[in-house]
């Protein structure tokens, strides 16, 4: 479960965004402060789990933005979602510079509010489940997501859409597999070479994830498994 504190001043603007987490599955409000005292008082306290801060800028007595630097010096790792009127270039860039992960602007509507909590989740999760990164997967971390789907008519020279349905289908088949280049070549009977430029390839668009393990002689083996939320996309593959 995902801990959400809710940092605003109005109370019916705090509820409401209470109730829009609560519609996101996996999702829980854990507070609500209506001053930065009392959220840095809860992101200060060790019994309080917190993963994600959703931040009003226009308080009464307070700017959100001096929260910012408190939460950064706390050294937890607590991400943060801007949820303000506040449109000027000044308050964006400030919110920016101290790394929040989305700024939403009021008036919203709910789907852009899931839009921003779905996406940092999957970002967590892709972040969370690597422990080394190729460049293709760090421009998928900061620019959003994966491509479209690629029409197999286009596939990059060398790669055939008759051997790109017969590894997918194989990874249709194993979703929660971890698996080497060598691995899945030997059970699709495609040589080692061709099997690496496919895996290459579905990584780039996002449908495989890319570990990197080193063994005793510190040669890097490559490992990948599926990310579940591009699990239509290969869909579109395997057929």
């Amino acid at each position: 479960m995902i801990n959400v504190l809710i940092v605003d001043d109005d109370a019916m603007v705090a509820e409401l965004n209470r109730l829009y987490v609560a519609k996101i599955a996996g999702f829980h409000c854990c507070a609500t402060a209506s001053t930065l005292r009392q959220a840095e008082a809860l992101i200060n306290d060790p019994q309080q789990e917190i993963d994600l801060v959703l931040l009003d800028v226009y308080m009464q007595q307070d700017s959100g933005l001096d929260l910012l630097p408190r939460i950064r010096a706390s050294g937890r790792a607590i991400d943060i979602i801007m949820i303000t009127s506040a449109a000027d270039a000044s308050t964006v860039q400030t919110s920016m510079r101290y790394g929040v992960v989305d700024y939403l602007i009021k008036p919203f509507q709910f789907p852009r509010f899931e839009e921003a909590l779905l996406t940092w989740r999957k970002q967590r999760k892709q972040i969370a489940a690597q422990q080394w990164f190729e460049q293709s997967d760090v421009d998928r971390l900061l620019h959003s997501g994966a491509p479209d789907a690629v029409d197999t008519s286009r596939l990059p020279k060398g790669l055939t859409a008759q051997t790109l349905r017969t590894i997918c289908q194989w990874i249709d088949a194993h979703p929660e597999a971890e698996f080497s280049t060598d691995e899945l070549a030997s059970a699709v009977n495609v040589s080692r070479v061709s099997c690496r430029k496919y895996l290459i390839w579905l990584s780039q668009i996002s449908i495989l994830y890319t570990t990197i393990h080193y063994g005793a002689t510190g040669r890097p083996v490559y490992r990948y498994r599926l990310v579940a939320e591009q699990y239509s996309l290969l869909k579109q593959y395997t057929h």
